[in-house]
């Protein structure tokens, strides 16, 4: 799987053989979650609305959503409010502004009940708007005096304009006529400059800014709630040990078919052998609490291995063996004798080795030894003609398998060959044609295949 791309089988696969591991870590992260929550009390977040009429530019209001955080505005809502134990630095990481479409300023409390975040809010919007008001207003440059000045000239020109229609002549002579026109002109060019000075003084609009009513009291908490951090919790364990098999099997240096297994022993493919699946395949045996909690949380079993594909019937089964039987006596000048290794745990191995010993008969006479794959250890040779490997794929890693042909090469056996054994699922007996007492039973998924054959039976297991 190393090399292979992930796919949605291999997402499935993991769910269909992991889920009992997947469930405990999920449910490790919710009671991770909900310890989270406890640490951090529940909150509540009001908001309120500032209008600021005219025309702003966006770097203005980003200025004003400043000013309405700031450490004056805040400190002044912590005085008015007066909450026992609460200052205005600590109301500040509880309040945030931004800017939003239509010149308004949002403001947001935030508190331990919706009570206190409704109060908040509304208290740091008033205060906002009394502090920009004030900013507006009490201006001491001599410059900004000046369009105040010249309204207050505006109006007396238009008083004295009143007037001196008034005293003009009230004939309807050309002269007069004129002149009073002349006069309303005057009179309303002034106060067009009146309006535009108004437009162009920020002074005169934008110190209006309104409240737009009282902050909503919230009707849930803010987030995060209890109920997300316990998802978020059982989620995040739930990828996390997705992500954690996926990682692990692309580093995964098992060789995963025959040719991998044989390059890895420096030795031949003899074949490639069906076992009928069983109910403790691939299951290595082992007590103990260790063993009984990876039984029970499925991790006794390998999930990268591919399902088992369909047999043929006991007869297809039983000619893949003699087809291996032949090349062993067609690879060795005289197969008398060979010594059988299987790796101690490999079930498959194990019962395709027994299956092997019975087909092979007398010639050659085989025998089966287990050996442990951490310290392997062989019998010394007596007078085998050589050792024969029987595994399942995808079980060992490459070192393991070097070990185990080192193990042989020390004992003096020439490793002739390997033989994989790959589970499959099992299909009827075919009987027609014979009697069904003259059919060849399968070997039973229990059934213990004798671990050796001729002489010195006990030797082998290291």
């Amino acid at each position: 799987m190393s090399d292979d791309t992930i796919r949605l089988v291999t997402i499935g696969r993991i769910l269909r053989r992991r889920w009992r591991l997947l469930a405990v870590l999920a449910a490790v992260g919710a009671l991770v979650g909900y310890g989270t929550s406890l640490l951090f009390p529940p909150s509540y977040t009001a908001s309120a609305s500032v209008l600021l009429p005219g025309v702003w530019q966006d770097r203005e209001l980003l200025t004003q959503a400043e000013i309405a955080t700031s450490s004056v505005v805040v400190d002044r809502a912590a005085a008015t409010l007066g909450w026992n134990g609460v200052s205005g630095s600590e109301l500040r990481d509880q309040v945030s502004a931004t800017a939003a479409d239509g010149n308004i300023i949002k403001i947001s409390g935030t508190a331990d009940t919706p009570e206190r975040a409704q109060q908040l809010s509304d208290q740091v919007a008033q205060q906002f708007v009394t502090f920009a008001g004030r900013i507006a207003g009490d201006s001491t440059d001599p410059e900004a005096a000046q369009p105040e000045a010249l309204r207050q000239l505006v109006v007396q020109a238009s008083r004295r304009i009143t007037d001196l229609a008034a005293a003009a002549d009230p004939g309807q002579t050309v002269d007069s006529v004129q002149t009073r026109t002349d006069l309303e002109k005057l009179r309303t060019t002034l106060q067009d400059a009146i309006k535009k000075l108004d437009q162009i003084d920020p002074a005169a609009n934008r110190s209006n800014m309104v409240v737009m009513g009282s902050a909503t009291r919230p009707s849930g908490q803010a987030p995060p709630t209890r109920i997300q951090l316990i998802a978020a919790g059982a989620l995040s364990f739930f990828l996390i040990a997705v992500v954690g098999h996926l990682v692990a099997a692309r580093r995964s240096r098992r060789p995963r078919t025959g040719a991998e297994i044989a390059a890895a022993l420096g030795s031949a493919l003899l074949g490639t052998v069906d076992v009928p699946r069983g109910p403790r395949a691939h299951r290595p045996a082992g007590r103990g609490p260790r063993a009984l909690l990876r039984r029970l949380l499925g991790t006794d079993v390998r999930w990268d291995l591919p399902a088992p594909q369909p047999s043929g019937d006991e007869a297809d089964r039983r000619l893949r063996y003699r087809r291996v039987c032949a090349r062993l006596r067609d690879r060795l000048p005289d197969p008398s004798r060979l010594l059988v290794v299987v790796p101690d745990g490999d079930e498959p191995g194990r019962r395709a080795a027994g299956q092997l010993v019975d087909e092979a008969g007398s010639d050659p006479l085989l025998r089966v030894v287990e050996v442990a794959v951490s310290r392997p250890l062989l019998p010394d040779r007596d007078d085998e003609s050589g050792a024969l490997l029987v595994l399942s794929a995808g079980g060992w890693t490459a070192e393991e398998l070097a070990g185990i042909a080192d193990a042989c090469a020390d004992a003096g056996h020439e490793l002739v060959g390997v033989v994989v054994a790959g589970p499959v699922r099992e299909r009827p007996t075919r009987s027609e044609g014979r009697r069904p007492d003259d059919a060849e039973p399968a070997l039973a998924d229990d059934a213990t295949p004798a671990l050796a054959v001729g002489d010195d039976g006990g030797r082998g297991s290291g």
